[in-house]
């Protein structure tokens, strides 16, 4: 390793150091790490609803059922990453958590017009995906994440 490598190494730790959080999780992130665990938890109950039932149930095509309930167990995947991520404060974890947000505003909407009891589980969803959002993008919980305004060169 040459001394310039060892250099830039040393910088980016350091760099990595200086930019890494402190003090107290803000209660912001935290209510935003909890919501966004909440959604992935649903997630994965729908998955394993789904993949029990088309195992156990009589749906109209079994393989079809079950790869839906692997599907969404997969999909579950992401949101309970970035919860865990903003929980421990980690600054990747935060655009995950973005995406999962905006991807559950359209279905809320489908749900909603679904109608009977989808409407109430639409208007929860949109809920908690436009809380976690205005939570995630709080100075507070940017901050809290090691993100800050970025510097011009």
């Amino acid at each position: 390793m040459s001394s310039q490598q060892k250099q830039s190494a040393s910088r980016a730790a350091a760099a990595t150091a200086s930019t890494a959080p402190t003090g107290p999780r803000p209660a912001r992130l935290s209510a935003a790490a909890a919501l966004t665990a909440v959604e992935g938890l649903a997630l994965a109950a729908l998955g394993a609803y789904m993949l029990i039932m088309g195992l156990a149930g009589a749906p109209d095509s079994a393989q079809q059922a079950e790869m839906g309930g692997l599907t969404v167990l997969a999909l579950a995947v992401l949101p309970l990453v970035a919860a865990r991520g903003l929980w421990l404060r980690r600054r990747w974890s935060r655009g995950p958590s973005l995406i999962t947000q905006i991807v559950a505003l359209p279905v809320a909407w489908t749900l909603v017009n679904g109608g009977g009891v989808l409407i109430a589980a639409g208007i929860g969803l949109a809920v908690a995906a436009l809380v976690v959002l205005v939570l995630l993008v709080n100075p507070t919980a940017t901050e809290a994440l090691g993100i800050g305004p970025r510097e011009t060169p």
